[in-house]
């Protein structure tokens, strides 16, 4: 693997806009993501300089990407730390300080290269360096149809801790919380 794992910093705000394009126009988006093309595209140049600053107030929020030699981005994933006795992004009650890992991505022709493992130990790596908080746990959501997603994530260690949420804007379907070291 030639690529650079590194933090995305503000300069960045246009690629991370150009990835999370690209990404939602994935086959998988649909059910990888919150989100569409038509909703994201539409949003201002402030919105993407807002999200690759990171951190807003109170809010630790790191994305890390894996970086090509020509400076080009093959895959991302985004740290959240939820903190104890606030709520967590779902809208549900956060018992633990954690990490919440999103906006998982990586381009098709970069899949099975051990690129998102690399991702991930970025990822996990930072959550738990933190001095505070100090993060207990580290978990993400998967959608009940993405099978190769979460192949992935057992792979990387997650396992099902038994949560599960309804899917936004589709009630049918669920997230399942997948959770680092859980054996559950």
């Amino acid at each position: 693997m030639d690529h650079v794992i590194r933090a995305v910093t503000g300069e960045d705000w246009q690629q991370v806009k150009q990835l999370r394009l690209d990404a939602l126009r994935d086959p998988a988006a649909g059910i990888a993501f919150l989100d569409t093309y038509d909703n994201a595209a539409g949003k201002p140049d402030e919105h993407w300089r807002e999200r690759a600053a990171g951190s807003r107030g109170e809010a630790i929020i790191q994305q890390f990407v894996a970086e090509r030699p020509d400076g080009g981005w093959d895959g991302s994933v985004t740290v959240l730390i939820e903190r104890a006795g606030r709520e967590d992004v779902m809208g549900a009650p956060v018992e633990v300080d954690q990490a919440h890992l999103v906006g998982v991505f990586v381009r098709p022709e970069q899949r099975g290269t051990g690129l998102a493992g690399a991702l991930f130990d970025a990822a996990v790596a930072f959550a738990r360096g933190l001095d505070e908080p100090k993060v207990s746990r580290v978990r993400l959501y998967v959608h009940q149809d993405n099978q190769r997603a979460e192949a992935f994530y057992r792979k990387a260690g997650f396992t099902r801790s038994g949560r599960t949420v309804p899917v936004p804007g589709d009630e049918s379907s669920v997230e399942r919380e997948l959770v680092l070291g859980h054996s559950g």
